[in-house]
């Protein structure tokens, strides 16, 4: 061991020497409890009654940095006294939890971040870390930018601080599980907990194992970047090829050896869940409950879908991780929800040579309460003959099949885009 940097040969000593504890968790506890909410363990009434249960929400969207991240962040920190800098790389929740430690704790911070984060996380880390921490814009993906964070801590003897894989983080988290264990004394049936690097996963299910063991634990992550289930499919971790980066705090390559290692006997299931799924949780939570989450903030309680015939006259609570969403993003989470819905749909037209053909589309083949919200020619030069592609948004999801009918017998109908997708971005 050099100063306070690791080389991967002793992480990987060390990773295999640990565990989380109850009595280092309840130390957590204790450490962080001046700076970390002990935020609510709310019975959600909408999808109590969607699901014929008793639906729990632990609200860790509203931690100060609207995420649970500062949990890990602060009881890491907290315990290296000697540390006057310490290093992260992080493009979101992570990354303002350290930011927010610096400047409690008064200690300098290095935030590295990809060259392509948006503007407003970086403007979050700057509010919350004041003038304790500097942010380096670096590399265009997150493996580059963590390979600089890494060497430039290596280089400088600094404390890294790393967003999931490391005992004294999982630690922080691990306090979320003793929070609802107080908060409901009573039986727990299920727990869903979503998973990126698996952090908060192997945290919470180390707490449910031993207080709770009749819990079933069940881990959620996103269909486009289930790093986990491949990791329990090759029984080791394993790097994707690539992942869909929708769900952005919970979108990763990799999981954690660490991580891994604490899951893999105390998961009980892992699923995944697709991104329109997440988006149609997220807007039903904004206007039915008004609550604001992020994709990964809404990815526990979309995953109750799949366990709907479980769970009937159960007690279950869902983590809500965090609300750090940008608001440029509601129309593409609209979108997707729709999509998901079966409310909108993507077609190629094509408009038979005659007189009034479009007003005729819009009489005879839209029904009513139908909405045409994209209309775009294929072969903008040649408009007499070329097809167009045309958005549609339903009234009723039901409404699709005599849609279609309708198309194909006046003639309007040649393609379904929907279910081509690289077809539909090139044409776009």
């Amino acid at each position: 061991m050099t100063g306070y940097y690791w080389n991967d040969e002793d992480i990987k000593t060390m990773k295999m020497k640990v565990s989380p504890t109850i009595e280092n968790i309840k130390a957590a506890q204790q450490r962080i409890s001046a700076v970390v909410q002990r935020t609510p363990l709310q019975e959600n009434l909408q999808y109590s009654n969607i699901y014929g249960a008793n639906i729990y929400l632990k609200r860790e969207d509203l931690q100060q940095v609207r995420s649970y991240k500062i949990r890990g962040a602060y009881n890491k920190i907290a315990q290296h006294p000697q540390a006057e800098h310490v290093v992260c790389a992080s493009a979101g929740n992570h990354a303002q939890g350290v930011a927010y430690t610096c400047h409690k704790l008064g200690i300098k911070g290095t935030i590295f971040m990809p060259i392509t984060t948006p503007n407003q996380k970086i403007e979050q880390v700057k509010m919350f870390g004041h003038s304790q921490v500097e942010i380096k814009l670096i590399g265009d993906t997150f493996d580059e930018t963590g390979l600089a964070a890494k060497t430039f801590c290596e280089d400088n003897q600094y404390l890294y601080i790393p967003p999931f894989d490391d005992m004294e983080i999982i630690e922080g988290q691990a306090t979320i599980a003793l929070e609802i264990l107080e908060k409901h004394p009573e039986p727990i049936d299920y727990i869903f907990i979503p998973i990126g690097g698996g952090g908060l996963a192997s945290g919470i299910s180390t707490v449910f194992k031993e207080l709770s063991p009749k819990t079933k634990i069940i881990g959620v992550e996103p269909k486009g970047a289930a790093s986990m289930q491949a990791a329990f499919t090759a029984g080791e971790t394993v790097k994707l090829d690539k992942i869909n980066g929708f769900v952005d705090g919970a979108a990763v390559q990799q999981v954690g050896e660490l991580t891994y290692l604490q899951c893999k006997d105390k998961i009980d299931n892992l699923i995944t869940v697709e991104d329109g799924l997440i988006c149609q949780t997220i807007l039903n939570l904004y206007n039915k409950d008004a609550i604001v989450v992020e994709p990964a903030g809404a990815l526990a309680l979309a995953g109750l879908e799949q366990y709907s015939d479980k769970i009937q006259g159960k007690t279950v609570v869902c983590i809500l991780s965090g609300s750090n969403n940008d608001i440029t993003r509601i129309e593409e989470i609209r979108e997707k929800a729709l999509l998901y819905g079966g409310y909108k749909h993507y077609f190629m037209v094509r408009f038979p040579q005659r007189a009034g053909a479009l007003k005729e589309f819009v009489a005879d083949v839209l029904g009513e309460g139908d909405d045409i919200t994209y209309f775009q020619y294929h072969k903008k030069h040649n408009r007499a003959h070329g097809p167009a592609i045309v958005g549609i948004e339903l009234k009723h999801a039901e409404d699709f099949t005599p849609l279609v009918k309708r198309m194909k017998d006046l003639g309007f109908y040649s393609d379904y885009l929907n279910d081509k997708p690289e077809l539909f971005s090139m044409m776009m």
